[in-house]
């Protein structure tokens, strides 16, 4: 296979394993990637497992034709890829082997020797020059194991990735990459996602066109997709809205408990309702779609004064992965003394932004009447913002959404004819209730203060304390004249025909102006409400909240000015000029502050 006129590829696909890492069912196989970049001197990109060790060699002597390589790069020091070090000196003794110090520290507990005549030891910025091709290389301690190095071709902007972005199933299986990718991901690098989130920081300082991976297809196209997902999976936020429900059950009265909250939750318009019965079930999968939804419910039986054992691993799957920023359901079951969702509670103690459902399901022995009610409480409980998603069961005059106004943070939606537009404002206010009259200030500098002007129309979104800084970066700090907002999701719409947002936010008011008052700077949008919905009961995103919370810290050591308070943009001079205007966030200079 071609990676590029230099690059060839020289792996194998193993369609023999039945359980990757002796624990991951592969029913597609899985491949072991390996490559050969082709200059004046030659480097093969690791080895792979030992079962293929004559493949591998195969593949290396028909691609070099007569060549023999210069260099063998080690990046990782699993058995799946290093297997064959001693193999590859056997039969090209000449070369050298360039990997990590912790790396050679482990050839040694692996072969007896750390190959000292022939070790070329890199670590953070190293290079090493074949000719026209220069390899940068970039530590990646705990992506998955201390030692690992991941490595960056300037000349063909290919970046080896390691075991990152890797999958399982062997490469002449055709499956959706994000499936497969995701349980490889949460089940074996789940657990370092800030180590991760580190590596993407590096990896966005490069330009990178292709992503060469240990396991699974080379990416060559639509990288900010891959990287998006890693992005998403690494700082544990939810791929997607839905309900997992995972349950045991002894003597069926527990899953007839599960089949009816699954029923309740579809007619209450859940997007995806996903069931699993962990005792029978493929606990890799579940595992990793409790990672890709928004909620979970758990559902099991007392047993032995604790928990089915099958559950019992299932959680502990999950907290291993530090699982967080989720909403979380219980359903128990116990004859004479339910203790499930106090166990269950005491192992997710260790899981960060767990918001717990106000509703418990509780049976005894088997459904009754009291049991059903709280089956129904609980659907219309997980559903709050499904049901107000939809236009056929939402409640379009909830004014209680006007009780969510506060010092926070919202989300302004527009549309100029053309396109949808999304603008953070800060200056929301219920000014009268009898009418009910909203104030929202916009500067004069943003474009969704020009459209309001000309359509008389907006939404408020109020964002919710969940809102990720990627929800500020996209409506803050970039402009709706030359970017579509919305153009990388499927909008919702409120009866005015105006987007709302389909998460991180606990309500919206549409809007429609009813006087201007002109502010120098800034102009205030006196309006009335024609439509309020509340999605959830999650608590409103403050502005001290996403100070402290969300916006990230500026790095401001070593520089000297002034820098922003509301995005963190740092202006770098003696002076910062009275009439100076944030670029980014369009705040003034008294949102700055002088770096000290």
């Amino acid at each position: 296979m071609i990676i590029t006129n230099d690059i060839k590829y020289i792996g194998v696909n193993d369609h023999k394993v039945d359980l990757f890492e002796g624990q991951y069912v592969v029913p597609n196989g899985i491949s072991y990637n390996s490559y050969a970049i082709i200059d004046e001197k030659i480097a093969i990109m690791d080895t792979v497992d030992a079962n293929f060790t004559h493949e591998w060699l195969d593949n290396i002597q028909n691609t070099l034709g007569g060549r023999k390589p210069d260099y063998l790069v080690i990046q990782h020091m699993e058995p799946d890829h290093s297997a064959n070090i001693v193999n590859f000196i056997k039969a090209y003794p000449e070369a050298g082997i360039v990997s990590s110090a912790k790396a050679f520290a482990m050839m040694k507990n692996f072969f007896g020797t750390d190959f000292e005549e022939k070790q070329v030891v890199v670590g953070e910025g190293s290079t090493l020059s074949l000719g026209k091709h220069t390899l940068t290389f970039v530590t990646a301690p705990m992506v998955h194991w201390p030692e690992v190095i991941v490595t960056y071709d300037s000349t063909d902007k290919v970046l080896f990735s390691a075991d990152g972005f890797g999958k399982f199933g062997a490469l002449d299986v055709n499956e959706p990459w994000e499936d497969e990718a995701r349980r490889y991901y949460i089940g074996i690098v789940g657990k370092y996602g800030s180590q991760v989130q580190a590596l993407l920081k590096k990896a966005s300082g490069l330009d990178i066109s292709m992503i060469c991976p240990l396991h699974g297809p080379v990416l060559k196209e639509d990288l900010g997709y891959y990287l998006g997902l890693y992005n998403t999976w690494s700082s544990y936020q939810y791929e997607a809205e839905g309900i997992v429900v995972a349950y045991t059950s002894v003597y069926g009265n527990t899953k007839k408990a599960v089949m009816q909250l699954v029923e309740k939750l579809k007619a209450n318009g859940c997007p995806k309702v996903v069931i699993y019965d962990l005792a029978r079930c493929d606990m890799a999968q579940a595992v990793s779609d409790a990672f890709k939804y928004s909620k979970l419910v758990l559902a099991t039986t007392t047993y032995n004064a604790d928990i089915f054992p099958f559950m019992r691993e299932f959680i502990d799957h999950l907290t291993e992965r530090n699982y967080s920023n989720r909403t979380v359901a219980f359903i128990e079951n116990g004859s004479w003394a339910p203790l499930a969702v106090k166990v269950m509670k005491g192992m997710l103690e260790k899981s960060k932004n767990l918001t717990f459902a106000d509703t418990t399901v509780k049976i005894l022995s088997a459904l009754n009447s009291e049991s059903l009610e709280q089956i129904d409480s609980l659907a219309n409980e997980l559903c709050m913002e499904y049901l107000a998603q939809q236009d056929s069961t939402a409640n379009k005059n909830d004014l209680t959404a006007l009780c969510n106004i506060g010092y926070g943070l919202y989300v302004v939606t527009s549309n100029d004819g053309k396109k949808d537009n999304g603008l953070i404002v800060n200056t929301v206010s219920q000014i009268t209730n009898s009418p009910n009259r909203i104030a929202v200030t916009i500067n004069k500098e943003n474009y969704s203060h020009h459209i309001i002007k000309q359509t008389g129309i907006m939404n408020v979104n109020c964002l919710t304390e969940d809102a990720t800084f990627a929800v500020f970066e996209k409506f803050g700090f970039t402009s709706g004249r030359n970017t579509n907002k919305f153009a990388e999701c499927e909008p919702l719409r409120s009866d005015n025909g105006l987007v709302f947002l389909p998460k991180f936010i606990n309500s919206f008011m549409s809007l429609k102006v009813e006087q201007y008052i002109d502010l120098d700077t800034h102009g205030m949008f006196i309006c009335s409400v024609t439509e309020a919905r509340v999605l959830s009961d999650k608590d409103a995103m403050t502005y001290a909240y996403y100070q402290k919370n969300v916006k990230p810290k500026p790095e401001t050591e070593g520089k000297k000015g002034y820098v922003c308070n509301v995005c963190g943009f740092i202006y770098e001079g003696d002076e910062l000029p009275e009439d100076y205007v944030c670029p980014l966030c369009k705040h003034g200079v008294a949102d700055f502050e002088k770096i000290k």
